[in-house]
């Protein structure tokens, strides 16, 4: 593939992201799949392209604002994105010779109908490459430094504090490795290990939990044998805590509200072994097929599917659960390293809302509980609002005990709030960040 032709497939995809509000990371699968990208360098380039123009947008649009006379804002759609792709290869690209990037974003601005502002395009890149020195950013702007909504900080620090802050900024803009979980009632470590040396992948296992790995050396993960044979699921670390809390026994009735893509679904009905039975249920036709396409790969049998609405109550499941899951929709921001447009589309209203959703799907989610049932109440962010006061309306409100998670989690001792029935891990040291909690029907 030609390099202008990768570069207009990211510019598509941009496009989709940025003035269409499409998700990054479906924006990204649907274009190497629809345009048939197969060279494992060719993906590599444009998901580099693609994810690092969407990580770096504040800083990126800054720095195209210092010298251009027309602000981004104010820029045609198709010409914003240009330059802002440009600029990412300028700065963070060094494999790419700049004179490159200049030609293939003017040859992009004349194939894409502006021949008229292809000037436009090469005066600014080529100012940016002469004057290098008038980009300044003040080191304290961790906006445009991080490239973070300034809201998200105020709130992260008004919460946790600045060091914390700058911690979990510098977590998001880090690549994150491919995290794995081993299916233990599919196959045993010593087979599964073998499998993933057959294929040349290369594996480190968690120190956190011993069927837990991260690899690294596929095209991608549809590539690998050992996946379309069910072996295994794509699951963080942090999200596996989940099925930790849960304590999984044998021949447990479980209830998977909020299911999709079922990565802790299967990871229940894995521990359960053959036995018992997990009800995963999501709002959507299109959420419960991804969940239908897991469990098909992995042959689990004691898994049923049900397009549902978890803020509605299914009269039929009243009482009957020993294990509720609840991994609600949440604003997102634990899980920015993969996903960094969501710190875009988020605003602060939006988690006010969130928490209320939450609320509504608990409240219904408690009725599915038996006696000494338990319920994991978990969600992919870090803000008081949607996690700890959500924790604590649950204890209050819904008059369900915690329990301690100090013993059944890993490194549970390190988490002070672990006695206390929930943990807030932060994104960092290859963990996304994730709230979770338990408690139980007494």
């Amino acid at each position: 593939m030609g390099n202008n032709a990768a570069r207009s497939i990211v510019l598509d995809i941009l496009i989709e992201v940025f003035e269409k509000d499409r998700l990054s990371h479906l924006a990204i699968r649907d274009a190497l799949k629809n345009n048939k990208i197969e060279s494992r360098s060719d993906r590599a380039f444009i998901k580099r392209l693609a994810e690092g123009t969407i990580e770096r947008l504040i800083e990126l649009d800054y720095i195209i604002d210092i010298f251009s006379k027309v602000k981004v804002n104010k820029q045609k759609p198709v010409i914003r994105n240009i330059l802002r792709m440009s600029v990412y290869q300028i700065k963070y690209m060094d494999s790419v010779p700049d004179s490159a990037v200049c030609n293939e974003a003017v040859k992009l601005a004349s194939k894409r109908g502006f021949y008229n502002l292809k000037g436009f395009v090469n005066g600014v890149l080529r100012s940016i490459l002469r004057n290098p020195e008038k980009i300044i950013v003040p080191e304290d702007n961790l906006s445009i430094v991080y490239s973070m909504p300034q809201w998200i900080i105020d709130l992260w620090i008004d919460e946790y504090g600045k060091e914390r802050t700058i911690s979990m900024l510098e977590s998001s803009q880090k690549e994150k490795r491919t995290c794995i979980r081993r299916n233990i009632s599919i196959i045993s470590e010593d087979d599964f290990e073998k499998a993933l040396i057959e294929e040349k992948i290369q594996f480190e296992k968690s120190l956190l939990c011993d069927y837990v790995y991260y690899i690294k050396g596929a095209s991608g993960i549809g590539d690998i044998n050992a996946f379309r044979k069910g072996y295994f699921q794509v699951q963080d670390i942090s999200s596996v805590m989940v099925g930790l809390a849960a304590n999984v026994k044998k021949d447990m009735i479980c209830i998977d509200v909020c299911a999709a893509p079922g990565g802790k679904t299967m990871h229940i009905a894995d521990l359960l072994d053959g036995t018992g039975r997990v009800y995963s249920r999501d709002i959507s036709e299109e959420k419960v097929k991804l969940i239908e396409e897991n469990i098909v790969r992995a042959g689990f049998k004691n898994v049923e599917t049900l397009v549902f609405d978890a803020a509605k109550t299914d009269e039929s499941m009243v009482g009957k659960c020993d294990l509720v899951i609840c991994d609600l929709p949440c604003s997102g921001l634990g899980v920015m390293a993969g996903k960094s447009d969501i710190k875009y589309k988020t605003t602060y209203q939006d988690i006010l809302d969130l928490a209320k959703i939450q609320k509504n799907i608990l409240l219904t989610a408690k009725k599915y509980l038996k006696k000494n049932g338990c319920l994991i109440f978990s969600t992919c962010t870090v803000n008081k609002i949607e996690n700890d006061d959500n924790a604590e309306w649950i204890k209050e409100t819904l008059g369900l005990e915690p329990y301690s998670l100090e013993k059944i989690i890993p490194c549970g001792n390190t988490y002070p709030t672990a006695r206390k029935g929930y943990i807030q891990i932060f994104p960092g040291d290859d963990m996304d960040g994730f709230f979770v909690s338990a408690f139980k029907n007494m």
